[in-house]
């Protein structure tokens, strides 16, 4: 399965997909401020990523608003704020058969871009 999980307002998002030219590799895309990520999704993610905290955007806004980073989060709750809002969802995430690509690090975006030509 080829999927990627993106929110469409996103211009680093927009990027990737046209710089690994995605959209004609046959990929789904998820526009997950449209369609939230499921939690069968999210958990099989966490499974081949190792963890939900590797999944989890330090960046987005509400991660200060709403006072997470001084809090001691465990997976679960990295897991209920991810089900709970979209945004805490590092992105994208690119989905190449069984392997999780996740954000938008170049050494990641180079593992995807070596991973579609393989």
């Amino acid at each position: 399965m080829r999927k990627i999980y993106h929110l469409s307002t996103c211009n680093t998002c927009q990027r990737i997909i046209n710089d690994l030219d995605l959209h004609h590799q046959g990929f789904e895309f998820q526009n997950i401020k449209e369609k939230h990520i499921s939690a069968k999704e999210l958990d099989l993610m966490a499974r081949q990523t190792g963890s939900y905290e590797s999944l989890f955007n330090r960046r987005a806004m509400q991660y200060r608003s709403m006072k997470l980073n001084e809090q001691d989060l465990t997976e679960k709750d990295y897991r209920k704020h991810i089900l709970e809002e979209y945004t805490f969802l590092k992105r994208p995430v690119i989905q190449i058969d069984n392997e999780y690509f996740v954000g938008n690090a170049k050494k990641t975006m180079a593992a995807a871009e070596e991973k579609l030509k393989g």
